[in-house]
């Protein structure tokens, strides 16, 4: 079985530009989920060996295609044990995310495990998306959460025009897998398209990819 540092060349094969605390933090959540998903089962014992490649990196793709500024608000909407937000997080160290799911023992997970890792950028709360109120967000992400109709109702109420990247528009931007033609097709919106496999050759991502709709 691959070491932790070995797990983390994974990571550092396709961002390469990390300071010594971002990767203490990358190489800390390997013990800090192992030892919660003991108590409290939020990723699949399958999973949770191969948790840089399913769960880190593949949140870390979406810094591939957005790049949020200093001082943006990012919600992650339906987070489960902190996906894709704790990885994003960590990439982007002076950027505010609020992670939101309604099962508040997987916010409990996510609360512990930022503070494990010294994350002080990161808050969760015990919440459905739609009944956040009097805030708003630049970005909304989500993965694998609900079909992208679902997740726009919810998100565009919290999202706030703007350019808080400088590779997007402010929006909402959500990972996901398999044949998405009558999905996109059933929320009548037209989302850009990124083929995960484009960025992230391991077999993995084959079905894989990134959707992202304009505020």
């Amino acid at each position: 079985m691959e070491s932790t540092p070995e797990k983390l060349e994974l990571i550092t094969k396709y961002f390469a530009d990390f300071t010594d605390e971002q990767l203490q933090q990358l190489a800390a959540l390997e013990g800090a989920y192992k030892d919660w998903n003991a108590k409290i089962n939020v990723i699949s014992r399958k999973d949770i060996d191969q948790l840089y490649i399913r769960h880190v990196l593949h949140s870390l793709s979406i810094a591939t295609i957005c790049n949020f500024e200093d001082g943006a608000q990012i919600i992650d909407i339906g987070t489960g044990g902190g996906f894709p937000g704790i990885p994003l997080a960590i990439f982007f160290p002076n950027v505010e995310f609020l992670l939101v799911d309604s099962i508040g023992k997987k916010i409990t997970v996510v609360q512990e495990i930022a503070q494990a890792i010294g994350l002080k950028n990161v808050t969760a709360i015990h919440s459905r998306a739609e009944q956040i109120k009097n805030r708003t967000f630049d970005f909304a992400v989500s993965r694998a959460v609900a079909p992208l109709l679902d997740l726009w109702t919810w998100a565009a109420p919290l999202l706030k025009k703007g350019h808080a990247s400088d590779t997007l528009a402010n929006g909402l931007i959500c990972l996901k897998g398999g044949d998405l033609t009558d999905e996109i097709a059933a929320s009548k919106l037209r989302p850009h398209y990124w083929d995960l496999h484009t960025i992230f050759p391991e077999p993995l991502f084959q079905d894989k990819c990134i959707l992202y709709v304009k505020k």
